[in-house]
């Protein structure tokens, strides 16, 4: 009896010392741990998750654009996540910009197309994405994003390989100004020009798309944008 208590005590103090050890072990201060919380839903290589929201692919998007964002959700101009203002509230810009280019230079794997909707919806939204519509003085939304449509350097982001209900939520969220960028907000002026049904449409044709297999931002200055944008230079 006396030497199974010797055995049952001597195992509580293994445990309490094994124990004791693995909470003193001191946890990495690297950006990458620091970034677990973001990993929750963006993943941990910024590829996107879709649970029972869309949580939006960030890998491989221009730093500046990520800066931007960051900065709208800090300063409460992009409302439409109210968790991302929280999780970002009291950081610097300095901060942020060293966030924004860890992402920017992750490239994880694409997701394969969603062919959601209709072929003629999709034909409706390839024309507006490819040609846009004069009559509205709607732009072209490849004359900014591109013609792969991957972005250009520094804050102009890919539309490829996103989910077709966070693409119409964000233009959604624009039309209701819960999403609002640096003036002059050139995709706040876009997305009041568009017509109910020409969001479900670019949304459609924007996830039908195959991602190029060298899918990046173009350089700076690639494109003559037909509007000013608030935000598109960005000191680093």
């Amino acid at each position: 009896m006396q030497r199974g208590a010797i055995v049952l005590l001597s195992a509580c103090l293994l445990w309490w010392v094994d124990g004791t050890t693995a909470q003193a072990a001191p946890i990495p201060d690297t950006l990458e741990q620091r970034l677990v919380a973001c990993a929750a839903c963006h993943g941990a290589q910024g590829e996107g998750r879709q649970i029972n929201e869309y949580y939006p692919r960030i890998a491989a998007k221009p730093a500046g654009y990520l800066f931007n964002q960051l900065v709208n959700f800090r300063d409460r101009r992009r409302q439409s996540a109210p968790i991302m203002s929280y999780l970002v509230e009291f950081l610097s810009d300095d901060y942020l910009r060293e966030i924004a280019q860890h992402y920017s230079t992750l490239r994880p794997a694409y997701p394969a197309p969603q062919p959601v909707s209709s072929p003629g919806v999709r034909a409706r939204g390839e024309a507006l994405m490819t040609r846009g519509d004069p009559a509205r003085k709607l732009p072209a939304c490849v004359s900014c994003h591109g013609d792969a449509l991957s972005g250009m350097e520094p804050s102009i982001p890919g539309l490829v390989g996103l989910d077709a209900r966070y693409i119409g939520a964000q233009l959604g969220a624009w039309r209701n100004k819960l999403r609002r960028a640096q003036e002059p907000d050139c995709m706040a002026t876009i997305a009041a020009l568009l017509e109910p049904g020409d969001i479900p449409a670019i949304a459609a044709w924007l996830a039908s798309r195959s991602v190029p297999a060298d899918a990046h931002p173009v350089k700076a200055g690639s494109l003559l944008l037909p509007m000013d944008c608030g935000g598109v230079n960005v000191s680093k």
